[in-house]
């Protein structure tokens, strides 16, 4: 199978996708409920779309194109209080977070779909542990090149996403001491991790070309990357998210994402190299076990610093292209955020410190995607 063209798209638009808990109102445990919900979302209508995802307590929404972050949220606003009204008549309950803090992989169940079968009979057991809730960003590219350029420049801010959107401290009822442990399940895949060095089109289809060849790799979708090319939309996708518990959270961070990729294509302010991902898996993993509290290495320079000083030094070098997109609103919530040290990985914790039952937490947190926020 060949690569497919790289088509047209609008530069910084976005599109967003969000992987969503489906629990009961019993105990707040997953449940099986995603064929029910997409029946009836069907009767809505509705911007983007709705459809399942690999087990039947997931179930995954979509925006369509949009121009800015104020767009991704009113369009997120709209999808989210459709879920909310279906979940009420289905005596059930929408959640974000990146991981179910106490469901059992082995209770779930394969959504009956083709590639969803396929998928469980070559992973096995990691299909089912495959139920983990991301946010999938896109930023669209004015052409191949551009978008493997900006695909690279923007690995060094993976441990950015990481820890903003931090929200899969617990799994099997256990605190993990992960802020996200959800991507420990993703690097369990064989094709996950970061993406080849190509920065030209033509260097991407050799790779790709030979990939295809081993028989290993169909078609892109094969690839779990960190960031990935999408050639049918003119896109590169950010996939490192843990889905936020409010779609305000997740707006914001598209906003940045449009905001770093609007400084990348304008200003080129450097030039990928093969060297920046020496340290990318370091700081990848300072940034799912200790959030924002985790070290950040300069690929560049070298220089060690707090990831939360380094965020903040970017948001402010990429201040006046946050103000041209409209997004300085986002930006500002998400330094509130870093000012005060807090993620969605800590409030959950704050909330389990004070209750001591998951259950409970699973119930506010429900509230608080439905724009109910509880005490914080």
């Amino acid at each position: 199978m060949s690569l497919e063209p790289f088509q047209q798209s609008a530069a910084l638009s976005l599109g967003v996708e969000l992987e969503l808990q489906l629990v009961n109102t019993h105990d707040y445990d997953l449940a099986p409920y995603a064929a029910d919900m997409l029946r009836m979302m069907a009767r809505h209508k509705l911007p983007g779309s709705v459809v399942p995802e690999m087990t039947s307590s997931m179930i995954e929404v979509s925006t369509g194109v949009c121009r800015s972050s104020s767009e991704v949220l009113a369009q997120l606003s709209q999808i989210r209080d459709a879920l909310v009204k279906c979940a009420d008549k289905l005596n059930i309950a929408v959640v974000g977070g990146g991981t179910h803090p106490f469901q059992q992989w082995h209770e779930r169940r394969i959504y009956d779909k083709p590639r969803f079968r396929e998928l469980s009979d070559l992973y096995g057991y990691l299909s089912k542990q495959f139920t983990i809730f991301g946010q999938h960003v896109h930023v669209g590219c004015p052409d191949a090149d551009t978008a493997l350029l900006t695909l690279h420049r923007m690995s060094r801010y993976i441990p950015h996403f990481i820890a903003l959107s931090a929200s899969s401290p617990y799994v099997q009822g256990q605190d993990t001491a992960f802020d996200s442990a959800r991507l420990n399940s993703v690097f369990a895949f064989p094709l996950s991790g970061r993406a080849p060095f190509a920065l030209t089109w033509d260097e991407f289809r050799v790779y790709f070309d030979k990939m295809t060849k081993t028989g290993v790799v169909k078609s892109m979708k094969d690839f779990y990357w960190d960031i990935r090319p999408k050639p049918e939309f003119g896109t590169i996708e950010i996939r490192v998210f843990d889905t936020p518990l409010m779609v305000e959270r997740a707006a914001a961070l598209a906003g940045y994402v449009q905001s770093l990729a609007s400084w990348f294509m304008n200003e080129q302010p450097f030039m990928p190299t093969e060297d920046d991902y020496l340290v990318y898996t370091y700081n990848r993993f300072q940034a799912c076990r200790f959030g924002l509290d985790a070290e950040y290495v300069d690929p560049a320079s070298g220089e060690h610093m707090a990831l939360r000083e380094h965020i903040l030094l970017t948001m402010h070098q990429i201040n006046k292209h946050a103000e041209a997109l409209s997004a300085g609103s986002p930006l500002k919530l998400l330094r509130g955020d870093l000012n005060r040290n807090h993620n969605d990985a800590r409030w959950l914790r704050e909330r389990q410190a004070q209750e001591r039952l998951l259950a409970e937490v699973i119930r506010q947190a429900a509230q608080r995607f439905r724009g109910s926020t509880p005490r914080a």
